[in-house]
Formats: C-alpha cells, sequence, structure tokens
C-alpha cells in the first residue's frame, strides 16, 4: 500500500480546509506518510488569502521542509497569483502535477 498522499484543498469551508491541512502536517511530522504533497486549487486559494488560522497551518505544514502549493489558472483568473506567492505559496499549473502524482502512485485526499 502507498504511504504517500496529496492533499488537496478545494473546500471555501474554513473548518474542512483547516482539517485538510492539519492532517497533511501531521501525517508528514508524525511519519504517518512517508511524501505528502498541499495543493490548494479553487475557492480555498481566496479562503487562504482571508483565513489567518489557515495561513498558519500552512506555515506549519512548510515548516516540515514540504511545499504548499496553490493552482496558477485559478489564482490568475481572481488576480490572487501575487498575494498567493507573498505568502510562501508556489503558484503553478496544477492539473498535470496531480495527475502526475497519482502516476507515481501518490492517494489523493481532497478536502
Amino acid at each position: 500500500m502507498s504511504r504517500k498522499i496529496v492533499v488537496i484543498i478545494a473546500s471555501a469551508d474554513a473548518g474542512k480546509a483547516r482539517a485538510g491541512v492539519l492532517y497533511a502536517t501531521n501525517a508528514l511530522s508524525r511519519g504517518w506518510m512517508d511524501e505528502v504533497r498541499l495543493v490548494f486549487f479553487g475557492p480555498a486559494e481566496g479562503l487562504l488569502l482571508k483565513d489567518e488560522a489557515l495561513r498558519k497551518q500552512v506555515d506549519a505544514f512548510r515548516a516540515t521542509g514540504e511545499a504548499a502549493v496553490a493552482c496558477k489558472y485559478v489564482a490568475d483568473q481572481q488576480n490572487m497569483s501575487a498575494d498567493l506567492q507573498a505568502l510562501g505559496l508556489q503558484v503553478e499549473f496544477v492539473g498535470q502535477m496531480i495527475s502526475e502524482y497519482i502516476h507515481e502512485g501518490f492517494v489523493p485526499m481532497v478536502w
């Protein structure tokens, strides 16, 4: 069984988004999973700009040494790319990235 996950935060619901990031952070820092990727997509990108508690959780995830990524297509459409980059996120097209993770055996978890 795979010990690799890609956590996709797509929800604009703060509770769901925070739970997903918390799981991603704990899965990596506590050794529950060997590899964890964190991707923000869709409405969650706007939430990240508004929710300080969520931003702090993303900082904790990034403190594990892994990057957090936001979808460039969505961010560009909503003029958020620069703001997300200022928060320390990588802003990249994520469709192919997520597909490649799945091909590499990462299990997607969507929150």
